[in-house]
């Protein structure tokens, strides 16, 4: 493989959270950890100039991309140009149906996320109902702490336990600023989701999983006898043999799931 060249410079636009990525070590890094092989179906998420979209293409010969910022996809296309196919999707991520662009494919799903949409953009995944194979994002190292998190942590919250429902992350290997121009002022992480086989417990009623977990940790130093009120009941409590005076970060996503399951309050 032919070393690429270097993407073309561009002005980063804040309103669009742009932090470019420009070290080639870190980029053979993210690539090595995403691991394309032809013919799986790649999509990535904010491609900007292109720094891992030219060699992506190179592994896998067709990409498709997904850019809001339309002034950088005539730069992102001539760089990418004469390596392999390149499909360009136009708009906003947190608005288009994944479902409907995988196809019934199963997909693999990577990208430099902008961090100010990150959590909202991997709930819409998760919501999608699109078959994804894995996920491989940069993210700015806080969020991924909090997705690796377990109970007793402090980065324990709404986001680690939502995330246990539906797969398995694992944080790769951290970022620094000087990666990127403009630097951000965080340190970044790469990040794996890999959705379960077989799920490790079962979310029988996604919606009120999701609004018992947002309840408890929206109110996390409440007990949960308080932070639940109106959600689960004490014949709820006493069914789980969960002790209604914990605390939301001290329960694991089987206990928020089994919480969920009760009979809602009359």
């Amino acid at each position: 493989m032919t070393r690429s060249p270097t993407p073309p410079r561009h002005t980063a636009r804040k309103r669009f959270g742009q932090h470019f990525l420009h070290d080639r070590g870190v980029i053979g890094r993210i690539v090595d950890a995403i691991d394309p092989k032809r013919p799986e179906p790649l999509i990535e998420i904010g491609p900007g100039l292109g720094a891992l979209t030219r060699p992506l293409l190179e592994r896998v010969g067709t990409l498709e991309v997904i850019e809001l910022d339309r002034d950088v996809i005539p730069l992102l296309e001539e760089h990418c140009a004469g390596v392999g196919r390149l499909i360009v999707h136009t708009g906003d991520v947190l608005k288009l149906d994944f479902a409907a662009l995988a196809a019934g494919r199963t997909v693999r799903v990577c990208g430099n996320l902008p961090y100010n949409i990150s959590t909202l953009l991997l709930f819409h995944l998760l919501e999608s109902g699109a078959p994804i194979a894995d996920m491989t994002f940069m993210l700015q190292k806080e969020v991924v702490m909090r997705m690796v998190a377990t109970p007793g942590s402090k980065a324990y919250g709404r986001l680690g336990v939502m995330l246990a429902a539906y797969g398995r992350s694992e944080r790769l290997f951290d970022v620094g600023p000087g990666a990127f121009r403009p630097p951000p002022k965080v340190d970044s992480s790469i990040v794996r989701i890999v959705p379960h086989g077989t799920p490790p417990f079962a979310v029988d009623d996604p919606q009120r999983f999701a609004a018992v977990v947002a309840a408890a940790f929206g109110q996390r130093r409440k007990t949960l006898r308080n932070s639940l009120e109106g959600l689960v009941t004490d014949a709820g409590f006493s069914t789980t043999g969960i002790d209604p005076t914990r605390r939301a970060e001290t329960l694991w996503p089987s206990e928020f799931a089994a919480l969920a399951a009760t009979p809602r309050p009359l």
